[in-house]
């Protein structure tokens, strides 16, 4: 039989065995950077801003151009009940002063405020800039936004209007956008379409209104790719040569373009922001998107009428003023 002192020691063996044991599974495992102890098993925060509902509204046609002329206070103090946009380019002068001395004069109707703005980008020559920086100073009714001015780049000078109306001028209760070379009936516009005595409405737009299809001819100017658009089908448009819109519209269009891809056919790019938006455009056969010959009993019935030259817009104007007295 082993004796006592021999059980002793089997048993203190085991004893301490089994202490090291317990405190090899008990001691928390650990990683070392020189002298700091960090747990292997660390708690990971998400990172922020990656949830599908910010990926879903992040924008992709953020409008990142900021205004080179602007004339933020011109709707300080008033509510005006008609903002006219129109787009225009650097070497246009003449067809711009012909439109304030004519239909786009501010202070034609005393009893309500109307006002013109003119939109441009910046050109490649820097003479033609400072020509219209110039002449923002003497008339003060000309916006510019920072993206070249082209042809390609209109849809960005029409969201630069909408822009302007939704920071600037809020309290307008409707909007036209038009060009440089329409002659405006403003009679009708105010008294026959947009009827001032009458509720202001809401989520409104009315023109010349298009339903069609991309032109996939290469050599058209209005080529669309398939790549860009590949539906077959237009959603309905108002010819950008004139349309009539609410001014909560503006505000509308304006944030939707913001989720929207870009397409450089102004016109049908509104038309795809206004079909995201469930606003149908009325159709109105007062806006003409082409060159009518001129009579006097004619253009008293329209509201719009293109391809009219500065010469030609006074002599209409001068005409269809003097002549009031006459019955068509």
């Amino acid at each position: 039989m082993p004796s006592k002192v021999s059980c002793l020691y089997i048993l203190t063996v085991v004893c301490w065995a089994g202490a090291l044991w317990y405190l090899s599974i008990s001691r928390p495992t650990t990683t070392y950077v020189g002298h700091m102890s960090i747990p292997i098993h660390k708690t990971v925060k998400p990172r922020k801003n990656l949830t599908f509902t910010n990926i879903r509204t992040r924008p992709i046609n953020p409008h990142a151009f900021e205004f080179v002329i602007n004339e933020p206070k011109k709707c300080e103090s008033i509510s005006p009940f008609l903002v006219i946009l129109i787009s225009t380019t650097h070497k246009e002068f003449d067809a711009r002063q012909a439109i304030r001395e004519t239909w786009g004069d501010e202070s034609t109707f005393a009893d309500m405020h109307i006002l013109t703005i003119f939109l441009l980008g910046r050109n490649t020559d820097d003479d033609l800039n400072q020509m219209v920086e110039q002449e923002s100073q003497i008339f003060h009714d000309i916006v510019v936004e920072n993206f070249i001015d082209s042809y390609h780049n209109l849809t960005l000078k029409t969201l630069m209007g909408m822009r302007w109306v939704a920071t600037f001028c809020p309290k307008a209760q409707y909007v036209m956008k038009t060009d440089s070379d329409i002659f405006v009936n403003m009679d009708n516009l105010i008294y026959k379409l947009l009827k001032p005595n009458t509720k202001p409405r809401r989520r409104y737009f009315t023109g010349y209104v298009i339903n069609g299809g991309p032109i996939r001819d290469i050599r058209s100017k209005w080529y669309m790719s398939r790549d860009l658009y590949p539906e077959s089908k237009y959603p309905p448009f108002c010819s950008g040569t004139g349309y009539v819109f609410s001014a909560d519209v503006a505000e509308l269009i304006y944030k939707t373009s913001l989720h929207t891809r870009l397409l450089h056919l102004e016109d049908v790019y509104v038309g795809l922001c206004l079909r995201k938006l469930g606003i149908h455009p009325f159709q109105n056969s007062g806006f003409n998107h082409w060159k009518m010959a001129y009579s006097l009993c004619r253009y008293r019935r329209v509201i719009t009428v293109h391809q009219i030259s500065p010469e030609e817009m006074h002599r209409i104007w001068n005409d269809m003023t003097s002549k009031t007295h006459l019955r068509c």
